[in-house]
Formats: C-alpha cells, structure tokens, sequence
C-alpha cells in the first residue's frame, strides 16, 4: 500500500476519487484549501483507492496520509 501525503497544512476542500477507483499518476485526488488557494494533491503512481482517510472539511498538516492506494 502506497499513502498519499499533504504536502501542506490546509483544509480539506474536496475529495475528487472514490475507494475502488482506478487512478493514474498525475491525477488529482484531494484538492485542499489553504490561505484561499486552492492546491490539488495528485498520485504519485496508478493504482486503486483502498482507503480514504480524510474528510471533506477536515484540517490536516504537512505529511498527514490523505489516502491509501494500492
């Protein structure tokens, strides 16, 4: 299993996959909110979402797993 990490602190602004679904590298996957920006967070590598582990509207860190995939 491969985690996807914030890269910045912010919030939560959206979830764009599902568990179970097919991504490729460069995708976007959650796009956070942070000083009024929007920043996307995209995979590293293909693979399927087994877990998502954030919520819309939550607050994260730098380095927190947004979701698995594998």
């Amino acid at each position: 299993m491969t985690k996807i990490k914030a890269s910045m602190a912010g919030t939560v602004w959206k979830i764009v996959v599902s568990e179970g679904e097919e991504i490729k590298a460069g995708q976007d996957v959650v796009i956070l909110e942070s000083m009024k920006m929007e920043i996307p967070i995209s995979a590293e590598s293909d693979g399927v979402v087994k877990r998502i582990i954030v919520q819309e509207g939550m607050f994260v860190n730098e380095e927190d797993d947004l979701l698995e995939i594998e």
